[in-house]
């Protein structure tokens, strides 16, 4: 008798123990997907972490249902990645399971799904599939457990997947981003003709010279070809589509969608990459000197230095030696950009993985590099849970960037140090790049954990931007700036429109405006749900919270003195968009923010769009800051940089000093020094002088010593515990309770419980303790002091109901 332990998809602590069937014992092992019942009725896909044979025979262990797939899908060096995961971020190995995952390949009793309306299939269903088929609805989606009870057939978990897997079924998840295969038109004969009935055909055709040519062309390359593309045909018998159209309307020939791979770029060409001018070699030559000696190096390159252009040489030396290269990205909208650049270089040996891409596409990816077929990953965070099999290089471009660190649901990995301990396990290398390093990636890079290399000339020898500090405080004061555009910035905007140049507004802040205000009674309106004032949204007209998604509709007069005096409180993009459309209407705008940016294909039309002269301005919250290539733009206006500076976190004026300098840096790219108009109540305090003087080592030493003064990173560990419950008073006393009990184990490293700024998200109350600890304890005791804690303080029926969640390394 053989056991399995496997891990489900569910926030539950540990794997569970199945026994293996007779019939299966010789086809299991790690990493195999498999289906489990777990409770009275439900199905899981369950991926087996450990097979093996037991001391002793256990009781009431429930059988593995059925095997999934022929061959394990999460190879053993995942799941040793996905034990890591588990433990340095304090969650469940199932947390990390569905994080990892693509929902295509974790079928269970709650996935929705749904019949195909446009299935044919040609051969028959087999009855298990016909009965489960028949149960399916072609208009409403149903809980895969509702078509087990319709059908009858009580496993009907691998029947749907099946179905799926032929097209007949469509997942829950792809129902609002559809899945349809990519074709092109093909042409194939309208039946199975005879060679004496083509004889005669060609014959009947005698007088239609064109389309007798045309069938000519089609049956000398279906001798070599079994697929004609349209194109191709028409190209090669020199005909237009008319004709083609006659012999289709005769019923010759007809026209097929032929399947393509979505994720095919075609033939790659290694040798168009550019070559690298003297500064560029010079680093890149460093890093592989550094490589020798150091598993993480840091290149540390002025924005517009041509680092991407480093990472696909560096790319390129990897795949001539067999090995497998992973590059990321910290937003989706750069991959649209670098994308291009890539594929050109690598062809179909690159794969683009992130969550904008429907389920399918992504499963199809999972696949082909489980398979070996794609040398090159370009991805957002996610990419790292990918089946590799040979990784070699890890490149981290805009290191410094927050958006690499998850934070909601778990696990709340940071995707850059994970991606260092995941290229440790394949004895890989890690590129850390940025014009502006994080705190922490400077202080290892000095202290000789990191190796460093230095990129301090643009491309080209081009100028960093001028940048022009504009005093709003004293235009304000002077009644000269009545908007949030100053004269200055809209001068030097008129006047880079009439060059024909484009100019970027950053402004970190979507919406219309950041509030609603009674001007007789100062009432703003609130969330319901969430401790936040709400944002307007104009185009909408609406009011959102930011923090739960609620909407709200916009009130006419307060609710308070039921006066019609209600005012606009601050500038979101929305408005700044409808200020510059008043101020120069001749202009074509663009606006990228969440709003704007839905989908993979918004984010994409906007950037080309832009980069194509579509448009002449281009209005952005922190999307517009990273990396994009614009050779046009000459402007940048930073609107409001007193926002960055004042936010309640010990990481403010870090965040400030990266988005500023990132923003500057997309001016001036080609051939010309570009303007950079900084607008600021504060123009002499120490981030703004050092944004203005591109004075990195200033800035660092100030944080530096600030960090080390009141323990934060790099010179301490935080952690935080977060504490959610929907009785204020409850969970006042558990957090009180806890942080006693952790002062047992850590003393003064314990701060809190604090109220946060938002204390009520999503109708739950929140509070948070913060554990500040030395470098030098080690990390699984850490873990384990803190559950046994929670455990003694929090384990009681007054208690059960609340949420407890560990943040390790909170951005």
């Amino acid at each position: 008798m053989l056991y399995a332990d496997v891990i489900l998809p569910l926030s539950l602590q540990g794997v569970y123990t199945y026994s293996v069937p007779a019939d299966m014992e010789t086809s299991l092992s790690a990493g195999s997907r498999v289906i489990v019942q777990f409770g009275k009725k439900k199905f899981y896909t369950a991926i087996i972490s450990k097979v093996y044979q037991p001391d002793e025979f256990k009781d009431n262990i429930k059988e593995i249902t059925s095997l999934l797939d022929p061959h394990p899908i999460v190879t053993p060096l995942q799941l040793k990645f996905w034990e890591w995961i588990s433990s340095y971020y304090i969650c469940t190995l199932g947390d990390v399971f569905k994080a990892a995952l693509p929902s295509a390949l974790k079928l269970e009793s709650e996935t929705y799904v749904i019949a195909n309306p446009d299935f044919q299939s040609d051969e028959p269903l087999k009855p298990a599939q016909q009965k489960a088929y028949l149960s399916l609805s072609s208009t409403k989606a149903q809980k895969i457990s509702e078509v087990a009870k319709i059908s009858g057939i009580a496993n009907v978990v691998p029947v749907i997947k099946s179905l799926v897997d032929i097209g007949a079924a469509i997942l829950s998840e792809d129902i609002n981003n559809t899945y349809s295969a990519k074709t092109i038109s093909a042409i194939r004969l309208a039946k199975q003709f005879s060679e004496v009935e083509l004889r005669e055909i060609h014959e009947s055709l005698s007088r239609a010279k064109k389309q007798q040519a045309l069938l000519e062309t089609y049956l000398r390359l279906h001798k070599v070809n079994k697929v004609i593309l349209k194109k191709s045909l028409l190209e090669e018998a020199k005909v237009s589509e008319g004709v083609l159209k006659e012999l289709i309307d005769k019923g010759i020939f007809e026209i097929f969608g032929h399947e393509v791979n979505r994720i095919d770029y075609g033939q790659g060409d290694m040798e168009s990459a550019y070559n690298l001018n003297t500064y560029q070699q010079e680093a890149y030559q460093s890093i592989q000197k550094s490589f020798l000696e150091k598993d993480i190096t840091l290149l540390f390159g002025v924005t517009s230095s041509g680092k991407t252009e480093i990472y696909i040489q560096l790319i390129k030396d990897i795949l001539s030696s067999g090995g497998q290269a992973l590059y990321l990205l910290p937003e989706i909208a750069l991959t649209t950009q670098i994308t291009e650049r890539l594929r050109r270089v690598f062809g179909d040996r690159l794969a683009v993985y992130h969550s904008k891409f429907n389920d399918n596409e992504r499963a199809e990816i999972w696949n082909k590099l489980l398979k070996g077929e794609c040398n090159v990953v370009l991805g957002a965070r996610s990419a790292i849970f990918l089946p590799f099999n040979n990784l070699k290089l890890i490149i981290v471009d805009e290191e410094h960037e927050g958006s690499y660190k998850q934070q909601d649901p778990a696990p709340r990995y940071h995707a850059r140090n994970a991606a260092t301990v995941l290229a440790s396990m394949f004895n890989a290398k890690t590129l850390l790049g940025t014009a502006t390093p994080s705190i922490e990636t400077y202080y290892n890079a000095l202290a000789g954990k990191y190796g460093l290399v230095r990129l301090t000339k643009r491309y080209d020898d081009i100028k960093l931007p001028h940048i022009e500090i504009i005093n709003t405080k004293d235009l304000r004061r002077r009644k000269i700036m009545k908007s949030i555009l100053s004269p200055p910035l809209s001068e030097h905007i008129q006047n880079a429109l009439g060059k024909g140049e484009q100019v970027i507004l950053f402004q970190n802040r979507r919406g219309f405006a950041s509030m609603l205000e009674c001007k007789t009674c100062s009432w703003t309106p609130r969330c319901t749900h969430c401790d936040v004032s709400l944002t307007y949204h104009k185009g909408q007209r609406l009011m959102v919270c930011h923090y739960c998604g609620a909407t709200y509709a916009v009130p006419t007069t307060c609710p308070e003195c039921e006066t019609p005096t209600l005012d606009v409180l601050g500038y979101g993009t929305e408005r700044i968009e409808e200020e510059v459309k008043e101020r120069f209407p001749e202009a074509i705008i663009a606006r990228m923010d969440m709003d704007t940016t839905r989908s993979r294909r918004s984010y994409e039309r906007i950037i080309s769009d832009f980069a194509a002269g579509k448009a002449n301005i281009l209005i952005g919250t922190q999307m517009v800051s990273k990396g994009l290539d614009f050779d046009n733009v000459s402007v940048v206006g930073i609107l409001n940089a007193d926002n960055m500076l004042n936010y309640p976190d010990f990481r403010a004026h870090e965040r400030a000093f990266q988005l500023m300098t990132q923003v500057s840096g997309r001016a001036g790219r080609k051939n010309k020094q570009g303007l950079v108009v900084l607008q600021t109540s504060h123009p002499g305090h120490p981030i703004i002088t050092d944004v203005k003087e591109n004075n990195y080592e200033s800035f660092y030493m100030m944080q530096a010593e600030e960090r080390n003064m009141f323990r934060y990173p790099p010179f301490y560990r935080l952690t935080s515990i977060v504490i959610k419950g929907k009785d204020e008073h409850t969970l006042d006393a558990a957090a009180r309770l806890f942080a006693q009990s952790l002062r047992q184990s850590f003393g003064e490293r314990v701060y809190g419980p604090i109220k946060p700024p938002v204390s009520r998200v999503q109708s739950l109350y929140i509070r948070k303790i913060l554990l500040k600890l030395e470098n030098r304890l080690p990390i699984q005791k850490v873990r384990d002091a803190l559950l046994y804690h929670q455990h003694v303080a929090l384990d009681t029926p007054d208690y059960r109901s609340l949420y407890v969640y560990y943040d390790v390394d909170p951005v």
